[in-house]
Formats: structure tokens, sequence, C-alpha cells
């Protein structure tokens, strides 16, 4: 009885060794042919961070060198990897409470009448700065402010 555990447990750490090899080695061929694949014009990006395209590859001396924004360097091969997937953000005003897209605001446009109004056609209050935004809900007559008067600003 006591043997027969001693032999599963031996042939299970042999079966686990196996299998980490066999992934390693996998591993391994899949790092080779992403090298063996680099091209000039190909984005990548490098272990530390660096994003670029690669200018050329040179794969005696396992060296590429890397355009990032107009500027060129020099980088060993085995710091290459591929760029990360950057994910699509979608802000939550573009979105409802259930993550539904809202409806497209068409075109607005802001125009300045001659005496000094606002037409906000389909833009919020949002869009339109502080400085040029009115409230035409209240009528200035019922709050008892003379129409001549000055509009003072709203922070005060």
């Amino acid at each position: 009885m006591q043997y027969s555990f001693l032999i599963i447990l031996v042939v299970l750490m042999a079966g686990m060794m196996w299998w980490q090899s066999r992934k390693a080695k996998q591993q391994q061929g899949k790092t080779k042919d992403f090298r063996e694949s680099l091209q000039p014009g190909k984005e990548v990006a490098t272990y530390s961070g660096l994003l670029g395209t690669i200018v050329s590859v040179d794969l005696e001396k396992e060296q590429v060198v890397i355009d990032s924004e107009g500027t060129q360097s020099k980088w060993r091969i085995q710091a290459i990897t591929e760029p990360p997937v950057v994910p699509a953000y979608v802000h939550d005003d573009e979105v409802d409470e259930n993550g539904n897209p809202l409806p497209a605001v068409e075109d607005a446009t802001v125009t300045e009448h001659a005496d000094g109004a606002i037409d906000t056609t389909a833009v919020d209050d949002a869009q339109v700065p502080v400085e040029e935004q009115t409230d035409t809900n209240i009528p200035t007559e019922s709050l008892g402010m003379d129409q001549s008067a000055e509009p003072t600003s709203k922070n005060n």
C-alpha cells in the first residue's frame, strides 16, 4: 500500500514536469515565430513601455530600430513585444443607465441675435460658455428686475 502511493506520487510529479516543459516549448515557439515575423512598418511595443513602428530588423545581431513619434532608437529583439490592445472608451454621457447608446444629436448651431440674445438650437447649456448662457425660462418682470439693468455674474 505504501509503495503504490509513492509510485502514484512520482508518476504525478513526472506528468506535471512533462506538461510544464511542453507549455514552455510552445511559448518559446510562439516567441520565435513573432520575432521572425517582425517587418518594417509593423507596430510594436517594448517590455519597458515604448510604443512605435519598426524601421529595420537585423536578425543576425538580434536588433531592431523603432521609430516612436519621429525619434528612432535601437533595441534588442528580446525587448520587443506586440503592442497592447487599447479598449474602446465610451463616456458615461454617451450611454443611458442600461449601457445603450444615446441617439445622436443633430448638428447644433449657436447664433447671437442683434439684441444680444443667444439661440442654442439643439445645444444644452453645458456646451455654451457661462458668459453666453441666458435663462429664458424665468421672466425678468416677475423677479422685479429692470430690463435695462446689466446682467450680473451668476457666481455672486
